[in-house]
């Protein structure tokens, strides 16, 4: 088995920073180095007093070390985790674009006074697990042990959870959103009408080249033309074939095929599709 320090290496980056900077976050505040309220989503404050870091710091805290912080922090180490390494590996500009995306319209949607959250962090986690969920519908998960469903209805049981247990409703709605967003318009919109509306910026991938994160991109997939009916749960728009996730019924994490990465696409996800008359 290997050691933490390299079960950490062993981590991809975008996932592994921002779980990292989460934990050091909730840690300055524990030990009071600094204040939550010194980071949380204030608009008045943002635009009176130019304190443009409330608009990112906020998104790096959840909460006070509790029970439901490491909840969040494991779901940030295994769905974040198996999304980039899973669909995303190769392509970590294309996850980094769907972190940035989830939170500008985390941003956009608490603007709104009903939606407003002073931290965004949960609904940015619950964003990575709604999307995990559409990518991986199919897998088994189990719930502490008392439950096992399909891990397409993961993000409502851990909502009906959190009712339960008391924890404030709106981030995860919030997060549920984001996520659904995301996913109409990398996936469910290209399938309909062949057109991409949230392709990843070039910036985006040169700052990652900039800065050499992740590993390499490699050579986009040749789409297979001969005619045949197309099989499996989803295939992307002009791009490669991603395969069924296989579950893991001991552990309920589920585990995937590798991907053949599409790089230049910037879709996300590979929408179920047969082709008629093949």
């Amino acid at each position: 088995m290997s050691s933490p320090a390299e079960f950490y290496k062993s981590l991809p980056p975008i996932s592994k920073a921002y779980g990292t900077a989460c934990l050091l976050f909730t840690a300055a505040s524990q030990l009071g180095l600094c204040r939550p309220d010194d980071i949380a989503l204030l608009y008045e404050l943002v635009f009176s007093k130019y304190q443009v870091w409330r608009l990112i710091a906020n998104f790096f805290f959840l909460g006070k070390f509790s029970i439901n912080f490491g909840i969040r922090l494991l779901m940030i180490a295994r769905y974040g985790v198996q999304l980039e390494s899973g669909p995303f590996q190769r392509r970590t500009a294309d996850f980094l674009w769907m972190m940035i995306f989830g939170a500008l319209t985390l941003l956009a949607l608490s603007a709104i006074p009903f939606f407003w959250s002073p931290f965004l962090g949960i609904s940015l986690v619950f964003m990575l697990l709604y999307v995990w969920s559409r990518e991986f519908p199919t897998a088994n998960i189990n719930i502490y042990g008392l439950v096992t469903l399909k891990a397409f209805y993961l993000p409502w049981a851990m909502l009906g959870l959190d009712v339960i247990f008391g924890s404030p409703i709106l981030p995860d709605l919030l997060g549920i959103i984001a996520g659904h967003l995301y996913y109409f318009l990398t996936v469910l919109h290209p399938l309909a009408t062949g057109k991409n509306l949230l392709k990843t910026p070039m910036w985006v991938h040169k700052l990652v080249m900039r800065w050499r994160i992740g590993a390499p991109a490699a050579t986009p997939a040749q789409p297979d033309n001969s005619g045949a009916t197309f099989r499996g749960r989803s295939y992307r728009v002009g791009g490669a074939t991603a395969y069924p996730a296989q579950p893991d019924r001991g552990s309920g994490v589920a585990t995937t095929n590798p991907v053949q990465p599409d790089n230049g696409s910037g879709v996300a996800f590979r929408g179920r599709s047969y082709r008629l008359g093949g």
